[in-house]
């Protein structure tokens, strides 16, 4: 009996895994808690194309630890921007160019969104808790089910791929172009090592189940001194 027990403990060790082992290997495969903690800002160039709307353009994403964002796009030569520096999103309007504070729907993604690596390093600082919810098929891969629900009470859903330890695919509610609520996957591919962590290097996005873009990273650049000045909204 002794013996029996024994080995039924040995198993569900081995098989058992908190939210805080998860979160740690998660750590661990993107290159460690010390390699993230060396990113002080992230800048990511890449091309964009919404296949049904038949447009193609270039996307610049900044990105300043812990909560600053600015994504710069560009489409058949119409420029439009979006930020958030760290109190105020704002979007610069494509009929008038000039820059205007988001919805309120709109700018509490926008946050959301602007969140970086410290957010998963210490989620406990910024109201964001995550919770194991189990193990399921996504795309015909094993994943790790986490839910994230964030301090405004909204929720995510995290598919984390039980060979790699890396976010497969990302569902949430988002606000889509039209400013309407809708069901969004972003789905991370083709990791590869930038300095010394991983980055995915192409990411698809389903709205509504379907596909509606494609996203090839070209470029990303860690640690260049970005200026909190990029993120405001211009006067």
């Amino acid at each position: 009996m002794a013996l029996s027990l024994l080995i039924g403990s040995l198993s569900l060790n081995g098989i058992c895994q908190t939210i805080d082992d998860v979160r740690a290997k998660m750590i661990d495969a993107l290159g460690g808690r010390k390699a993230l903690e060396a990113i002080k800002d992230t800048s990511i160039i890449a091309t964009m194309e919404i296949p049904k709307m038949g447009i193609i353009g270039t996307v610049t994403i900044y990105q300043k630890e812990p909560d600053k964002m600015r994504m710069d796009q560009e489409f058949m030569g119409q420029r439009v921007t979006q930020g958030y520096d760290g109190k105020t999103a704002w979007f610069t309007n494509p009929m008038t160019g000039k820059a205007e504070e988001m919805p309120e729907k709109s700018a509490a993604e926008m946050k959301r969104q602007a969140f970086g690596n410290d957010s998963l390093l210490n989620p406990e600082k910024y109201g964001i808790t995550y919770t194991l919810k189990g193990k399921a098929k996504e795309d015909d891969k094993d994943c790790f089910v986490i839910e994230q629900i964030f301090s405004d009470s909204r929720k995510a859903t995290i598919f984390v791929d039980v060979s790699t330890y890396l976010n497969y695919k990302v569902k949430a509610t988002t606000i889509n172009e039209a400013g309407v609520e809708t069901e969004v996957e972003t789905i991370f591919l083709d990791y590869k090592k930038v300095g010394d962590t991983l980055v995915a290097q192409s990411i698809a996005i389903r709205q509504g189940g379907e596909p509606f873009a494609k996203m090839a990273i070209s470029e990303v650049i860690f640690n260049t001194g970005l200026e909190d000045s990029l993120f405001k909204m211009p006067e």
